[in-house]
């Protein structure tokens, strides 16, 4: 009995200190500063960029919440999406998140790349598979693949690369707030060991709504 006592308080305890440090969110613990801010695309809003990668099972489970919380934000920040490739074997990749922006299709086909991939376990690696999936989706086979193939495209990818180097991601996903700071769940996982996914996201959502609000005060001082 003693022992089921002490294993409750000691749980007890950890989820306390886990609550705490999502409501008190320490720099260099639970978010990264950069030694200098980068430049943002949001004017007077707060830039929030989500580096990611479809194959990522951690994105896969962070998207949804992400697209939550965005929403509770409302008009204060503006999210925008970085698919990023480690290798030349993510490129593809880029370029599907890429042409479902420029087609106006990332609401509806977002959600389904991910789900294609860690639900179905359909891999969408290559041009071919991609495009078999998209025309799977309704989409226009030759529309697509000249929007994939097209200068804006490849230009948003090689922006995306360019970001990945000045954020200094080195593993998704990660979440960087006007070009200042940086977070993610494995950020913040590191005093949270043990701990499940769900709470890790948690916190991290939570680091992020703070880095928001403190955003806005720094901008409000200027």
């Amino acid at each position: 009995m003693r022992l089921i006592k002490y294993l409750f308080a000691t749980l007890g305890f950890s989820l306390v200190a886990g609550m705490a440090q999502a409501a008190n969110p320490v720099a260099g613990v639970d978010y990264q500063i950069l030694d200098q801010a980068r430049p943002t695309e949001a004017g007077a809003k707060v830039e929030v960029l989500e580096f990611f990668w479809y194959n990522c099972p951690h994105c896969f489970a962070l998207e949804p919440r992400v697209d939550q919380w965005a929403a509770k934000q409302g008009d204060n920040i503006v999210l925008r999406r970085i698919p990023i490739a480690f290798n030349k074997s993510f490129v593809a990749q880029q370029k599907l998140y890429f042409t479902l922006e420029a087609m106006g299709r990332v609401k509806d086909l977002h959600p389904k790349v991910f789900h294609s991939i860690h639900v179905e376990r359909k891999p969408l690696e290559s041009e071919a598979a991609i495009t078999e999936f998209m025309v799977r989706q309704g989409i226009d086979r030759k529309k697509f693949l000249d929007t994939f193939n097209s200068f804006g495209v490849n230009t948003k990818v090689e922006r995306a690369t360019q970001l990945r180097a000045a954020y200094g991601v080195n593993s998704t996903p990660m979440i960087a707030v006007n070009g200042r700071y940086i977070t993610s769940p494995a950020i913040v996982g590191v005093k949270m060991r043990g701990q499940s996914e769900k709470a890790l996201h948690d916190a991290t959502l939570d680091v992020m709504s703070y880095l928001v609000t403190k955003a806005q005060a720094e901008a409000g001082k200027k």
